[in-house]
C-alpha cells in the first residue's frame, strides 16, 4: 500500500503528507486492513520490560498518540509517542519541515506542536496495542527554562499510570534554550527532582516506570561522558541517542539544508553511532541505550547494535522506505 502511495505523498508538503499518512493508517487499522507481520528475531528484556523485538518508532511520528493501534500492527516492538507538553501548543510557524531526498534526510523545526498531555492520556487509556508504549515529554515553549522542571513534573504525573516508560526530551534544537538542560549544572537537579517524584508516583500507583533521557548528537565526547556519569550515578534506566543535529554533515550544497532546524535521517547515522559508542563505554551495563538516527537499512541497524545499542528506533528512514523497513530490521 505504501509503495503505491509514496509518489503522491512525496509530491505533497511534508507536514501535510505526514498528517495524511497518519489518517490513512488510522482508517486502515479501523477497517482491519493491516496484517500482523511475521514475528521478528525474538523478544528482548531491558529496563524490566519485555520488547517484542528491538525495533521501535521514534518520538515525533505520532505526537498525540492518535495512531498507536495501527502503528502497532506494522511490526514495531515498541512505540514512543510525543513529544507532549503540559499545555497544547501550535509549535513553530510553517513551513517547518523540509525533505532532502538525495541524502535520505529531513530538516525540521517543529517545536513540539501537540494537543497537550491530557489529550494524550485519554488516547493512551483507549489503546488496544499491548506492546511497549513509551511517552516522550517536554516543556512548553512559553515556560522559562528556570521553570522547566515544573513542566516535566506535570507531564510525568499525567502519563505515569499509562506509560510503559517515560523519556525526557532535553535535546530538541527547536525549542529555545532547551538543550541547555543537558548542562551538568541544570541536568543533575532536574533529574534528581524527577526521580524523587517518580518514587512517590511508584508508591501511589504500585508500579515502577523506567525513565530515559534523550540526548543531542551535538554534545562533545567530554560532555557525553559527563552526562553518562550523571545518568549512571543517579540510576536512570536508559538513554536515547540521539535527537536531531544542527550540523549539516555533507549537506551544505543541497536545497533546503540551509533551513533552520534539526537534521534527521541518513546523515545523522555516524554522529549517533559515535554517541552510542561513547555512552556505552561510560555506562557499561548500568543503563539501556536506544539508538536512533539514520537507520534506514539492515546494515545501519546492525551497526547501531554493534555500537552498543540495546534497542533501535526509526522515523525518517521509514518515511523514505516505508513499513518494509520495520519488517527487515525486526529480523536482525
Amino acid at each position: 500500500m505504501y509503495a503505491a502511495l509514496q509518489p503522491l505523498l512525496m509530491r505533497l508538503d511534508p507536514e501535510r503528507a505526514h498528517a495524511l499518512t497518519l489518517d490513512l493508517l488510522r482508517i486502515a487499522g479501523e477497517l482491519h486492513l493491516l496484517r500482523q507481520p511475521r514475528p521478528g528475531a525474538g523478544s528482548v528484556q531491558r529496563m524490566g520490560l519485555e520488547f517484542a523485538n528491538r525495533v521501535g518508532l521514534a518520538a515525533g511520528f505520532d505526537k498525540n498518540g492518535a495512531c498507536i493501534d495501527a502503528l502497532g500492527r506494522l511490526g514495531f516492538g515498541f512505540i514512543e509517542v510525543g513529544t507532549v507538553t503540559p499545555r497544547p501548543q501550535p509549535g513553530n510557524p510553517r513551513p517547518r519541515v523540509f525533505r532532502l531526498r538525495e541524502s535520505g534526510a529531513v530538516v525540521n523545526r517543529m517545536g513540539f506542536p501537540n494537543e497537550g498531555v491530557e489529550a494524550l492520556v485519554e488516547r493512551l487509556a483507549r489503546r488496544s496495542f499491548r506492546g511497549i508504549c513509551g511517552v516522550n515529554i517536554g516543556k512548553n515553549a512559553a515556560t522559562p527554562l528556570e521553570a522547566a522542571g515544573d513542566d516535566y513534573a506535570a507531564c510525568l504525573r499525567a502519563v505515569y499510570a499509562r506509560a510503559d516508560y517515560i523519556a525526557l526530551n532535553i535535546s530538541s534544537p527547536n525549542t529555545a534554550r532547551l538543550r541547555e538542560l543537558q548542562q551538568q549544572s541544570r541536568l543533575t537537579p532536574l533529574l534528581e527532582s524527577i526521580l524523587e517524584l517518580r518514587g512517590r508516583l511508584a508508591l501511589e500507583h504500585g508500579r515502577h516506570v523506567p525513565l530515559l533521557v534523550k540526548l543531542s548528537p551535538d554534545l562533545t565526547e567530554e560532555e557525553l561522558a559527563a552526562t553518562a556519569r550523571i545518568i549512571g550515578s543517579l540510576g536512570i534506566e536508559g538513554v536515547i541517542a540521539t535527537n536531531t543535529t544542527v550540523r549539516r554533515p555533507g549537506l551544505e550544497a543541497q536545497p533546503g539544508a540551509a533551513e533552520q532546524g534539526g537534521v534527521s535521517g541518513r546523515p545523522l547515522l555516524e554522529l549517533s553511532l559515535a554517541a552510542v559508542r561513547r555512552l556505552r563505554a561510560e555506562l557499561g551495563d548500568r543503563a539501556a541505550i536506544i539508538g536512533v538516527g539514520g537507520i534506514d537499512s539492515v546494515a545501519a541497524g546492525r551497526a547501531m547494535l554493534a555500537a552498543g545499542a540495546d534497542l533501535i528506533q526509526v522515523y525518517t528512514g521509514m518515511v523514505y522506505r516505508g513499513p518494509r523497513l520495520i519488517r527487515e530490521l525486526a529480523r536482525v
